[in-house]
């Protein structure tokens, strides 16, 4: 016995093939999307830890060489800030007011710090920099054009380490880079 179709059922499974295949490409172009989505928003964050990162080491780096230069900070240091900046802008700190009062600027890649790290990792350490400077900390007025002794101690002075990090080499960095700011109030006692 011969099956008569409907014709109302004749073709019925092409377009339905094809619908499935609409609904699949489309799911997995949002797939590869939002994987390549997440992907760019772990090296971002990577880069943007590893920059604060390179800020901390600035800092560990000026306290010391704040210890190995006791002597010089009991003298007034020269003021040499605005000659040697490259990326670390004195704007990216709100609190300091008068930049001419900085000394002791240095600028370093992290493979120069640390000196353990070898091959893959030396190189990709030396494409993170941090720039610091010293500044004496400013008064109740703003003023930090001198050493603040901390209230009831003629011994104790109050230093500012302001430190910046870059996602570069640090005779590269520039304003469109990521750059992290940090600054550490650090008192010394003579």
């Amino acid at each position: 016995m011969k099956h008569k179709f409907n014709n109302s059922e004749q073709g019925f499974a092409l377009p339905l093939a094809l619908l499935l295949m609409v609904v699949m490409a489309i799911m997995g172009v949002t797939l590869v999307t939002v994987i390549s989505n997440e992907h760019n928003a772990n090296n971002n964050k990577d880069t943007n830890q590893q920059t604060f990162y390179a800020a901390e080491s600035g800092i560990a780096v000026a306290k010391q060489w704040m210890v190995d230069n006791m002597t010089a900070l009991a003298g007034n240091p020269p003021n040499n800030l605005n000659s040697k900046l490259t990326f670390c802008k004195a704007t990216f700190f709100p609190n300091l007011i008068n930049s001419n009062n900085g000394f002791q600027t240095d600028r370093k890649s992290l493979n120069e710090v640390i000196t353990s790290a070898t091959g893959e990792e030396a190189a990709r350490l030396g494409n993170y920099s941090f720039e610091y400077f010293i500044a004496y900390s400013p008064d109740a007025s703003g003023n930090n054009s001198r050493a603040q002794t901390k209230p009831g101690s003629n011994s104790v002075k109050l230093y500012t380490i302001y430190s910046c990090g870059c996602n570069k080499a640090k005779n590269n960095c520039n304003s469109s880079d990521t750059i992290v700011p940090l600054e550490a109030v650090v008192t010394l006692v003579n």
